[in-house]
């Protein structure tokens, strides 16, 4: 389980903390949502939790150990909103190899038949895919690395509405085996898979209700 305890981050540019007070818990079993309007600081949890920045207070723990940033960075991969922002290889193949000294043709194609891609050929240019496949191959990216807690970052965001459903599917058998944490500002497309929901308002984390997830 990861736990977030008083957590609270304040940039050097900001006249206030981002994140005041944050206490979260987070493990296997249903994905948890963070909901909240754009620049609320959603996505400066992410980056606080994956270990892209410290936090100012507080403390961050796995299993009841507290972590610093080089071992979060090790035990989170983390999706951007525009994962095609972040590709650095020139092929699929590439940019599954990015970072590892070998991958084999079978472990390729595991992963991509995870994420739905099976029929993707490893020579295709990662920019030249659609805005699906692209979430998709961001997440075989990180699956690669097995991390115990997926951080996603508006999964959904401009696809269209098969897609998205394909993309719940994928994430609600995901978190079966490791914490996954969504930010979002459309909370109520994720109440059919979400566990619990939360949304960030001046820097705290209140609960919400999602009808549809709690079976109300």
């Amino acid at each position: 389980m990861l736990e977030l305890a008083g957590l609270r981050y304040q940039p050097s540019t900001a006249v206030q903390p981002v994140l005041a007070a944050i206490n979260l818990k987070l493990q296997a079993g249903r994905p948890v949502l963070v909901a909240g309007r754009s620049g609320c600081g959603k996505t400066t949890l992410l980056e606080v939790i994956s270990g892209l920045a410290d936090p100012d207070r507080g403390r961050i723990l796995w299993q009841g150990q507290p972590l610093n940033g080089r071992q979060r960075r090790w035990l989170c991969g983390l999706v951007f909103q525009f994962p095609e922002r972040h590709f650095l290889g020139l092929t699929v193949g590439q940019e599954l190899k990015l970072g590892r000294r070998r991958l084999s043709a079978e472990d390729a194609a595991a992963v991509l038949r995870r994420v739905g891609l099976d029929t993707l050929s490893l020579q295709q240019a990662p920019e030249r895919l659609s805005g699906g496949q692209q979430r998709r191959l961001a997440l075989a990216v990180q699956l690669l690395r097995d991390p115990r807690v997926l951080l996603l970052d508006e999964p959904t965001a401009g696809l269209d509405w098969a897609v998205r459903a394909e993309i719940l599917e994928l994430l609600a058998d995901l978190a079966r085996e490791r914490a996954v944490l969504v930010v979002t500002h459309e909370p109520e497309l994720f109440a059919p898979i979400a566990g619990e929901a939360w949304r960030l308002e001046q820097g705290e984390l209140r609960t919400m209700q999602l009808t549809t997830a709690l079976g109300t």
